[in-house]
């Protein structure tokens, strides 16, 4: 009786695996194909997201730009100030010091990170063999009260004190709709190191045949984080090299 029962349930499962079982490519190339498809993706050459941060209840204007040569900044107006963080220019990373309002270029070890991460325009799934990143079906698991695909991606190794880092990300996928609604990842740099960053994401619209994110939270895992929400994304925008550009100082001359 045991063996027939155990017979059974051996049948009923491997009845039920083709209909359950998704490899990681799987759930990506539904992914793609639900936000626009893969080429019109890679027809992307940059994207210019006008944003508010929602900062302890004050709305501050942001614009985010992203060009697919790796160029990024992000310009923030607050105060009649426009205060760039984030810049690279393809070579140099720096931002605006909040303090002395001067610009500041980033050290040769967090540049050459930042470097790294601007693979993932427009999207760190999009050719990730090429890039040299791997990805995993980790399950499924509960995010944000959804049933989701937990995928894990690891990029190429970040270079922390002179160490290389294993750079890891979870992804998870609303399992309907197949879009990511939340990443973590470990920060590994900066007054936040080792703690879990968390994003999430809702609220797609489609930009030009291609669904896009209009709200997201920014912040640590089981603490605070920061609401974003889009205005407006533009795609493949004109910007003026010049505004990644390091400002170089002036030199004064002497009337003396």
């Amino acid at each position: 009786m045991n063996l027939l029962r155990n017979a059974l349930l051996g049948l009923v499962i491997l009845i039920a695996l083709p209909s359950q079982a998704q490899t990681a490519d799987e759930i990506l190339n539904t992914y793609f194909e639900n936000i626009g498809g893969k080429e019109n993706l890679q027809a992307i050459k940059g994207v210019k997201m006008t944003a508010k941060l929602n900062q302890q209840g004050m709305e501050i204007p942001i614009e985010i730009y992203q060009m697919t040569d790796g160029r990024q900044m992000t310009l923030i107006k607050f105060q009649g100030k426009e205060i760039k963080q984030g810049v690279y220019d393809g070579e140099n990373l720096w931002s605006t010091n909040f303090m002395t309002m001067k610009a500041e270029k980033s050290d040769a070890e967090t540049t050459a990170n930042f470097k790294l991460a601007t693979n993932d325009f427009p999207d760190p799934f999009l050719n990730y063999q090429e890039k040299g990143y791997t990805v995993e079906y980790v399950g499924q698991e509960t995010a944000e009260g959804t049933e989701t695909f937990k995928i894990k991606l690891v990029r190429e190794p970040l270079t922390i004190d002179g160490q290389k880092v294993e750079d890891v990300a979870y992804y998870y996928f609303d399992a309907e709709n197949y879009v990511p609604i939340a990443v973590e990842s470990e920060i590994h740099q900066g007054p936040m190191k080792g703690q879990v960053q968390y994003v999430t994401m809702s609220d797609y619209q489609e930009v030009n045949g291609i669904y896009f994110p209009f709200s997201m939270n920014q912040g640590i895992k089981n603490g605070p984080s920061q609401p974003i929400a889009m205005d407006s994304i533009e795609l493949n925008p004109e910007v003026d090299a010049a505004a990644f550009a390091f400002p170089e100082e002036e030199i004064g001359t002497s009337n003396e």
